[in-house]
């Protein structure tokens, strides 16, 4: 018996490390392909939130003369940015790279995780396979989405138009931009997928829609602070991040309700 389990849990890490080795190599064609392209990503993508005929900022100005009669937001020309280390360039591009394979390569990465952990759950479970898959897949590219054409705009909108000395000259680190942009979008991809935690801990019987009810007061508070963590220094930035966040708890109560109830109405039929 004791052999049989041991037998048992090495096939799983076995399974497992297929599995980790296929997303792995998914990752790395994903990289590949934007490193292939890093030129135009560079250009179109990673410094499209600097220039002034990026979309948020066409909508916002659009509005804006809608009411006002005049834009409201207008950025410098030429967003100055510098190399201060050697292979500086190099470690950005492949910081990119690494990161637009996870992208592009995160639903591949869900549907191995989700192979390996479907044997163990309940038939019903299996069966929402497809739903669950592009759930998860889905709140990310929402989350990238709302972080890249949301937060980050308006974050260096802030770092570019607070100024408390014509005399200073701004130049931008390139380490610093590449920080900036991995926090805000990576952050807001990965605390999207809050509803899927709160899924899987409501389905084992963890948590329920009254405690997240509860504890809503509470729930706000490390929404802000969260907010703070993912987003700069400016107060605009984090309750851009908030607002979607709070959405997202409220959207994660109703999940958790009707999770509950298919939990409960599972429990009464056996």
């Amino acid at each position: 018996m004791s052999e049989g389990k041991e037998m048992s849990f090495w096939g799983h890490i076995g399974e497992l490390r297929g599995h980790l080795i296929r997303s792995i190599i998914a990752i790395i064609i994903g990289a590949i392909v934007v490193g292939l392209n890093v030129n135009w990503i560079m250009d179109h993508i990673f410094f499209g939130p600097t220039r002034n005929d990026f979309f948020t900022f066409r909508v916002v100005n659009h509005f804006s003369r809608e009411l006002i009669g005049q834009d409201s937001i207008t950025l410098p020309e030429h967003f100055a940015v510098q190399q201060k280390k050697l292979f500086q360039q190099f470690n950005v591009m492949m910081s990119v790279s690494i990161f637009g394979g996870i992208v592009a390569a995160f639903p591949y990465i869900i549907w191995e995780l989700w192979r390996f952990i479907s044997p163990a759950l309940h038939p019903n479970e299996r069966k929402n396979s497809v739903f669950l898959i592009n759930f998860v897949w889905i709140l990310f590219v929402v989350g990238i989405l709302c972080g890249y054409f949301l937060i980050l705009p308006f974050a260096i909108n802030f770092g570019l138009l607070f100024t408390i000395s014509d005399s200073i000259t701004q130049l931008f680190d390139l380490s610093d931009y590449t920080t900036l942009f991995m926090q805000v979008v990576l952050g807001m991809g990965l605390v999207f997928l809050f509803p899927v935690i709160v899924y899987f801990l409501t389905s084992i019987g963890i948590l329920t829609p009254q405690f997240m009810r509860t504890y809503r007061r509470h729930a706000i508070v490390l929404i802000m602070v969260v907010a703070a963590i993912i987003t700069p220094a400016d107060v605009l930035s984090m309750l851009m991040a908030a607002f979607p966040l709070l959405l997202l708890y409220e959207f994660s109560i109703m999940m958790s309700a009707y999770t509950y109830k298919k939990v409960e109405q599972r429990a009464n039929q056996q």
